[in-house]
């Protein structure tokens, strides 16, 4: 073929960045489908004990509670935490990422309970994960204006920790309360408002 009959250099390279463009748009889109999900009850098999209500939520009874595993590390800030230190404390433990447009409607509602319960012994804790740049993480927790510590997970390792049946790590934004002993009291795996969460919290809360 003549030089004539091709495609100047720049044209070809602006041709090529469009098709790699498209390409990336793709990959990240079908990422979003298969992990930013609204719902599912599915949590990988498993007997942790869970009665789902007509509301969504999953709840267990004292006594035939799974433990929470070790969650520890840094944090998106850059700081260092472990949810056991808040053993003695109710702990709402949500697992968030700043690609999930679900999750960006649930988290004023999270900071609004989180400063209503925060003094009466309730610890919120966030667990970032599949950002794989923190500065998107940190961007997102500005941007909603929360203001408790999240766990920067960006490969979903976290997750994987938990008994098996506890979570499903494709349910993104995913709910857990756990109670003052450390064990699973509560599960949602879809999006949360301020009254279903409240009433996800209340009743482990009250727990003496």
């Amino acid at each position: 073929m003549s030089a004539a009959c091709r495609a100047p250099r720049s044209s070809r390279n602006r041709t090529r960045t469009r098709r790699a463009a498209l390409t990336a748009g793709a990959a990240v889109a079908a990422l979003l489908v298969s992990a930013c999900t609204s719902g599912g009850t599915s949590g990988g098999g498993g007997d942790t004990h869970f009665i789902m209500g007509e509301d969504g939520v999953a709840t267990a009874k004292k006594g035939e509670r799974a433990d929470v595993p070790d969650l520890s590390g840094t944090t998106v800030d850059g700081g260092q935490l472990a949810v056991s230190s808040f053993k003695g404390k109710v702990v709402v433990l949500n697992v968030w990422g700043s690609w999930c447009a679900p999750c960006r409607a649930e988290a004023p509602n999270f900071e609004k309970v989180y400063s209503d319960l925060k003094g009466k012994g309730v610890q919120f804790v966030g667990i970032n994960t599949r950002d794989p740049e923190v500065d998107n993480a940190r961007r997102f927790e500005k941007e909603q204006g929360v203001t408790y510590p999240s766990l920067y997970d960006p490969t979903g390792k976290l997750m994987l920790r938990f008994e098996r049946g506890t979570l499903n790590p494709q349910a993104i934004p995913s709910t857990l309360v756990i109670d003052r002993e450390g064990k699973v009291a509560a599960r949602s795996l879809a999006p949360l408002g301020e009254e279903k969460l409240r009433a996800m919290i209340d009743p482990v809360l009250a727990e003496k």
